[in-house]
């Protein structure tokens, strides 16, 4: 069965950094483009960032760009959301998911497979 596991969350401070991986299982890793999505509490789930099958192409949110990037290394199943200058406002539950069409989608319809999320908490 299709698996996702989140790793890397935390408490960290404003300015400060964190990197998140997502280690997939159970897919045909280099076939599905990944997003991070993420969800702080009373809020709806809302895009992060997304990378297609080959990592030739990202999108970003307005929000993160130029302070978050998203890589993957398709040897290892595992995507990466490496988030710099962090802001409280950046708290949330950060969760990957796998888009079966291999494309880099801002939309969380897009995405068949999620993982279980993991916390990150920036405190300032």
């Amino acid at each position: 069965q299709v698996q996702l596991v989140e790793s890397g969350g935390g408490l960290a401070q404003a300015g400060g950094s964190l990197r998140l991986s997502c280690a997939a299982s159970g897919l045909t890793f280099r076939t599905y483009g990944m997003g991070w999505f993420r969800q702080a509490p009373g809020k709806e789930r809302e895009f992060v960032a997304a990378i297609t099958w080959s990592g030739g192409s990202t999108n970003y949110a307005d929000s993160v760009k130029g302070r978050f990037t998203i890589s993957r290394d398709n040897d290892k199943n595992t995507v990466y959301l490496r988030m710099n200058s962090l802001k409280p406002e950046d708290t949330a539950v950060y969760y990957c998911a796998a888009a079966l069409w291999g494309s880099a989608s801002l939309s969380l319809s897009s995405y068949t497979y999620w993982g279980q999320g993991t916390q990150v908490t920036v405190s300032s």
